[in-house]
Order: C-alpha cells, then sequence, then structure tokens
C-alpha cells in the first residue's frame, strides 16, 4: 500500500491533530462570541426619541440647567433651523 505508516500515527501525529482540534474549537467559539457581542451592541444603544439635532439638544439641556433663559432658547433654536427672526 502507498500511504501505510505502520501501526498507527506517531507521537507528532496525535500532537497535531489535538493542536488542531483544539485551535478549531477554540476559533469557532471565539467568533460565536464575537457575533453575540456586536448584536448585543447594537440592541444596546437607545433609539432617538426626539428628533433634534445634536446642537438642539445641548441647547435644550442648557435651558434646562438655567444657563439660558426661554427667550434665548428661541431666538437660538430659531437660528440653528435657519429661521428669521
Amino acid at each position: 500500500m502507498m500511504f501505510w505508516y505502520g501501526d498507527g500515527m506517531n507521537g507528532w501525529g496525535w500532537f497535531a491533530m489535538s493542536a488542531g482540534m483544539i485551535l478549531f474549537w477554540g476559533l469557532l467559539i471565539t467568533a460565536v462570541v464575537l457575533i453575540f457581542r456586536a448584536l448585543d451592541r447594537s440592541a444596546e444603544r437607545p433609539a432617538r426619541q426626539d428628533g433634534s439635532t445634536g446642537p438642539e439638544r445641548i441647547l435644550g439641556e442648557r435651558l434646562a440647567r438655567g444657563e439660558i433663559d426661554e427667550e434665548e432658547y428661541r431666538r437660538r433654536l430659531s437660528a440653528l433651523r435657519g429661521g428669521a427672526s
């Protein structure tokens, strides 16, 4: 027979087979964990409930903290949205 190796695999054959199997399962488990983490991250992001942009949100926060009054808030909001005041 052309590919006859005697009684079976030697020590290096068993080592290569064992290392290959450990590597295979390690890569498979790592891939599954990374996929679940990626899917979980997208579920963690809260959906934006209001249609406000970043500057409008900051302006609203400044109004809530009392840094600006309502008149200044409306004036700046109008300017942000491009309306003439």
